[in-house]
């Protein structure tokens, strides 16, 4: 019926107090952008647990509310400002499930704003479930959700009761979700949080800041993979992706990166992918391609090659235009001929022109583009979001 979305990683270079708001910004982090949503959940909803940064609204959520359920956590205090975000969550249609719940710990006060109920059944008190269950059921709509099944009696306990759904080892094991990825370096995100901030800011200016950067720039891509669900248009550069998602949550995933970040990109890695994005916008007038499709057809080649990836895995995962998708998986039309100048071109072979002039263009702008982030990094890291 759903999933559930933990975090499963190391946590040394996280501070105790925020490690579940880590976690959960990690969780929607990967989900989002390093794997897309339809690749871990398919169309069925995902539950992702909320510390009290994001119930209150001091951290954003990114997304809309069509494809999660929101799982309040058990550690969060329930109180006046508690209450009011949770309240506005769900008039603004999101599903909200109250996790590991316990009568009498403040939690019940929002049984009305819920559509889903946790009850663990294997920790969990069980010596009043009956009145537990009852209470719950005095709310028409609300689903029970029985957690933490690992024997058959305690799958008869949920029958008994008549627990609508049911989660824990019985019925299946975990999986634990993998991909390769690199991290959007600190400079970037930061650069880009604060160019969002900005009353006046400027469609170009945030193109400009993304595109310069192919981890981030990828990222983008992806969200704007679940954000074209439905939708007949398909992306050709990274400027149409922004517009797709829109600024306002442009700045709400910039924000969640930022609280994501433990450790830095290596700049040196994403030199060769952002050099053959340069490259392949620098010759897109020679054979009459677009500049920015080209853009984004050099970034990804470059960067499936980075994570060792085909170029068509990579398409799968994004909302690309059919020339820009053509030119990636089978080399046809006029991007795939500026692709495979650029690969001949790195392979020594200089078949379509000499390219030496628009390639040193390249290597000096991403050069410049890396040393400009690796400049002021320091600044950025000393204010922490």
């Amino acid at each position: 019926m759903a999933f559930e979305l933990l975090f499963r990683g190391r946590m040394d270079a996280v501070a105790s107090g925020r490690q579940d708001t880590y976690a959960t910004s990690a969780v929607m982090v990967n989900a989002f952008t390093e794997f897309g949503i339809a690749e871990v959940a398919g169309n069925r909803p995902c539950f992702i647990n909320l510390t009290r940064e994001f119930v209150t609204g001091r951290l954003p959520l990114p997304f809309g509310p069509e494809q999660v359920v929101l799982e309040i956590l058990e550690t969060v205090e329930i109180d006046d400002e508690v209450i009011a975000g949770i309240t506005a969550l769900a008039e603004a249609g999101y599903r909200i499930a109250l996790d590991d719940f316990v009568w009498g710990s403040g939690h019940e006060q929002l049984l009305g704003l819920a559509s889903y109920v946790k009850l663990d059944l294997l920790d969990g008190d069980l010596s009043d479930l009956e009145s537990v269950v009852a209470e719950i059921r005095r709310h028409p709509g609300l689903q029970i959700v029985a957690e933490r099944l690992e024997t058959e009696e305690q799958l008869a306990i949920a029958d008994r009761y008549g627990m609508e759904l049911r989660q824990g080892y019985v019925l299946s094991r975990p999986q634990v979700l993998s991909t390769p990825s690199l991290s959007p370096s600190r400079m970037r995100r930061l650069e880009l949080v604060a160019a969002l901030m900005h009353p006046d800011v400027r469609l170009d200016k945030i193109t400009q800041i993304i595109a310069s950067d192919p981890a981030l720039a990828m990222r983008v891509l992806r969200v704007s993979n679940s954000v074209a669900a439905g939708v007949t248009s398909r992306i050709s550069s990274v400027r149409q992706a922004i517009m797709m998602i829109g600024l306002t949550h442009i700045r709400r995933w910039a924000t969640l990166m930022v609280v994501d970040d433990v450790g830095e990109a290596p700049e040196e890695q994403l030199l060769t992918a952002l050099t053959k994005a340069r490259l392949c916008e620098n010759l897109a007038p020679r054979f009459r391609a677009d500049p920015g499709a080209a853009f984004v057809a050099g970034l990804v080649s470059g960067m499936a090659e980075l994570m060792a990836m085909t170029p068509a895995a990579m398409v799968e995962q994004l909302p690309l235009a059919a020339d820009v998708s053509d030119a990636l998986t089978t080399g046809s039309g006029r991007l795939g001929e500026v692709l495979r100048a650029v690969q001949a071109y790195g392979e020594g072979s200089w078949g379509s022109g000499d390219l030496a002039g628009p390639f040193l263009d390249a290597m000096r702008w991403s050069t410049m583009t890396l040393t400009a982030a690796q400049r002021f990094a320091p600044v950025a890291t000393a204010h922490p979001a």
